[in-house]
This record gives C-alpha cells, sequence and structure tokens, in this order.
C-alpha cells in the first residue's frame, strides 16, 4: 500500500499550515500556551507582542489579551 509504513498512513507536508502539522488523525495542531514570543515572532514578525518579552509564553500574552487562541489574538 503506497504511502504506508509500518501500519501508519504517512501524511504529506501540506501549504497554508503555517509551520504546524498534521497528527495521525490528519487533525491540525495548534500553538501550545508554553510557545515563546521569540518563536512567534519567527512566524509573525518582530512586531508580534511588541510590548511583550522575547522570553514570555503565549499563554502569558493570551491572558492580557483577554483571548483564547493565537488565532483570536491575531484579528485583534
Amino acid at each position: 500500500m503506497s504511502g504506508c509504513t509500518k501500519g501508519k498512513t504517512q501524511m504529506s507536508k501540506q501549504n497554508g499550515l503555517d509551520g504546524r502539522h498534521r497528527d495521525q488523525n490528519g487533525r491540525i495542531s495548534e500553538k501550545h500556551g508554553n510557545t515563546l514570543v521569540g518563536t512567534l515572532r519567527e512566524s509573525y514578525g518582530d512586531d508580534f507582542a511588541a510590548d511583550t518579552r522575547a522570553d514570555a509564553k503565549l499563554s502569558t500574552v493570551l491572558d492580557r489579551a483577554g483571548v483564547d487562541s493565537l488565532s483570536q489574538y491575531l484579528k485583534k
């Protein structure tokens, strides 16, 4: 069977996932609250959470902004 290794389906890297990946069920993984702001700035630019230190966690940024997810924060 093509695309299978040891009984597990290999999902090809897909465009538009913004550095995320799909798990074995095909669900796109989300950014975790312990992701550092400095790491997120590599993807979203130096202006991401500009008033926050690079070693702060995403969960801190979300709490301060009063939102539950990165996507909600980016829409603000």
